[in-house]
């Protein structure tokens, strides 16, 4: 497997970065987690299908938008613990008495239609594995 990074910090970016895949043909294509990857995920899906690439990342919002598969934590359950914090904060709590949390949960989704739509087939085992599988 060879890794092409390519570095996306705005939706300019973005778009630059899928004009270049669009050129090297890439076998697929993995985001990372980031405010703008999660923001723009109804678009990195679409410049995916439209380039008719497999794309996997960290939020099932880019996969329920036609990505092929996602396995990360569950974006709101995290923003709602973040708003415990604040609660905390807010009713005196001192945040360097707060500890740090990780996400404990992680899902997978499986994006089928997508799959089939770019002549992908999906192993067995992997659906399995799925939280959720999209057909």
């Amino acid at each position: 497997m060879t890794l092409h990074p390519v570095e996306v910090r705005s939706s300019a970016d973005l778009d630059r970065a899928f004009d270049r895949f669009l050129q090297e043909r890439p076998d697929a294509v993995l985001t990372f987690s980031g405010t703008l990857t999660y923001i723009l995920a109804k678009r990195v899906a679409s410049r995916a299908m439209g380039s008719k690439l497999p794309i996997i990342t960290p939020y099932r919002e880019t996969t329920e938008a036609g990505g092929l598969m996602s396995y990360g934590p569950n974006v709101p359950a995290v923003f709602r613990r973040a708003a415990v914090y604040v609660d905390k904060i807010l009713k005196g709590t001192n945040p360097a008495d707060l500890p740090v949390e990780q996400p404990t949960n992680f899902e997978m989704l499986i994006n089928l239609k997508t799959a089939k739509a770019l002549g992908l087939s999906v192993p067995t085992v992997l659906l399995l594995g799925a939280d959720e599988v999209i057909e």
